[in-house]
C-alpha cells in the first residue's frame, strides 16, 4: 500500500490550451490527483478536461497568475505538489525520476527542474533558455507562491531544495501569432508589477531594455546558433520589454488623469 505522504497531486492552470493539454495530462497520468483550474476557456480546453475521468477541474477567473496558482493550490489534497504549465510534458524517465524522489522519503522542500525548450518540435538548444530552471515539485506544507509577482510567479520555500537530472519538456512556441500574444500579455503584466512597486518609464529604458535583451539572448547566450529559430524567439522576448515599458507609460498617465480628474 502506497504510503499517503507520498502520494502526488499535479496541479495545471489552463486558458484556451487545446493543442497542449491533451499531451500534458497523457504525460502527468502516474500522479494519485490531477487537478486544473481552467479560467473559462473558449477554445474546448474546459469540455475536455471534463471528459477525462482521471482530472478534477474547476473554473476560476483569472486575475493573475500568482493568484490563480495560489488559488489551485488549496484544491490539492497531497502535500506534494507537481505545478506544471499546459504546455509541458514530463517524459517517462523523469516520471521516474520524480516517483523515486518521492517515494525515499526526502527531506528537501522543493525541487528545481531545467526545461528543453520546444519551438514547434524542434529543440531550441540556446537563446537564453538553456540554463532556466523553475520549481515544479514541493510539500505544499513547505511552500507558497509570493504575491510581489503576478507574472513569472515565485515559489517561496521553507526547507532546503534538490535539484532534478532529467529535464520538463516545454512546447513554448506553438506558432508566430500565438507566441506573439503571449510575450505581450506577459510585458503588461510586468508593467503592472512595475506600477505597484512604483517604478517610473523612461525613455533609458525604453530604448535600451528590449535592444540589450535581444542582443543578450541572440548574440551573448548564442542564439543566433539556433538559426531562424533563435532570431524569432530573441525577437519576441525583446519586444516583451517593448510592451512592458509602453504599458507603463500607459498606467503611468492613467493614474495621472484619474489625480486631475479627482483634484478641487
Amino acid at each position: 500500500m502506497k504510503d499517503p505522504g507520498n502520494k502526488i497531486t499535479a496541479l495545471i492552470i489552463t486558458y484556451n490550451e487545446m493543442g497542449y493539454i491533451q499531451k500534458c495530462i497523457d504525460s502527468i497520468s502516474f500522479v494519485d490527483e490531477i487537478v486544473v483550474v481552467d479560467s473559462y476557456s473558449t477554445d474546448g480546453t474546459y469540455e475536455y478536461l471534463l471528459s477525462q475521468p482521471n482530472v478534477r477541474v474547476v473554473q476560476n477567473p483569472f486575475n493573475n497568475f500568482t493568484a490563480q496558482k495560489s488559488f489551485a493550490l488549496k484544491l490539492a489534497k497531497n502535500d506534494w505538489i507537481l505545478f506544471v504549465d499546459a504546455d509541458e510534458v514530463v517524459s517517462p524517465v523523469l516520471q521516474k525520476e520524480i516517483v523515486d524522489t518521492v517515494n525515499s522519503n526526502s527531506t528537501h522542500a522543493a525541487y528545481w527542474f531545467y526545461r528543453t525548450f520546444m519551438f514547434g518540435n524542434k529543440v531550441l538548444r540556446f537563446s537564453g533558455w538553456q540554463t532556466d530552471k523553475n520549481y515544479r515539485l514541493f510539500r505544499k506544507s513547505k511552500a507558497c507562491f509570493t504575491d510581489k509577482k503576478i507574472v513569472h510567479e515565485t515559489l517561496e520555500v521553507n526547507g532546503t531544495t534538490g535539484i532534478f537530472r532529467e529535464k520538463l519538456t516545454h512546447y513554448c512556441y506553438k506558432n508566430y501569432e500565438d507566441y506573439k500574444k503571449k510575450m505581450l500579455s506577459y510585458g503588461r503584466m510586468k508593467a503592472t508589477e512595475d506600477f505597484y512597486k512604483e517604478k517610473r518609464f523612461n525613455y533609458f529604458s525604453f530604448l535600451f531594455k528590449p535592444t540589450w535583451k535581444f542582443v543578450n539572448h541572440y548574440f551573448l547566450r548564442l542564439g543566433i546558433l539556433d538559426g531562424k529559430k533563435g532570431m524569432i524567439i530573441c525577437y519576441l522576448n525583446a519586444l516583451c520589454e517593448i510592451e512592458r515599458n509602453r504599458e507603463l507609460k500607459k498606467l503611468e498617465r492613467k493614474n495621472e488623469l484619474a489625480y486631475y480628474l479627482v483634484m478641487p
